[in-house]
């Protein structure tokens, strides 16, 4: 018993390795490309932004360099958080969308171990149905 329990372990954390290193990159995916929607900005300010102040999306036309340092037009967000005189109080350009980055890549781990949750039973009966085949297959050897 105590060999299954253990080998069932070992199942369950290699499908964890290999389904999230598969699923974490798609969330993150997913992340950084809603990072600057209405929707992310809004939720994010909810938490970031000080009491009496509503988040607001902010965007301006700027520049970036590509990977050979050619400049090339670009839109940057940010996060404002401004009080109802209009009066912004706090601007930030990366934290939020790190934050909200990391928020999907924990989602896709925890999609990832419910997965490997659920897998693990079968993958283990595979294996050991693979491994019992290989076992009938090889001759016995015969005493003289």
């Amino acid at each position: 018993v105590k060999t299954s329990v253990a080998s069932g372990c070992i199942i369950w954390v290699l499908l964890i390795g290999i389904l999230s290193s598969c699923i974490v990159p798609v969330f993150l995916f997913v992340g950084t490309l809603t990072s600057f929607t209405e929707f992310a900005v809004k939720t994010m300010g909810s938490f970031l932004c000080p009491p009496e102040t509503s988040p607001v999306r902010y965007s301006y036309q700027t520049t970036t360099r590509d990977e050979f340092g050619n400049s090339q037009p670009a839109t940057a967000y940010e996060l404002q958080c401004v009080e109802s005189t209009g009066e912004v109080v706090k601007r930030d350009p990366v934290v939020y969308a790190f934050i909200w980055d990391g928020a999907f890549a924990g989602i896709g781990l925890l999609a990832a171990l419910g997965l490997a949750f659920l897998l693990a039973a079968p993958a283990g009966a595979l294996i050991a149905k693979a491994l019992n085949r290989n076992k009938s297959h090889t001759p016995a050897i015969q005493p003289e």
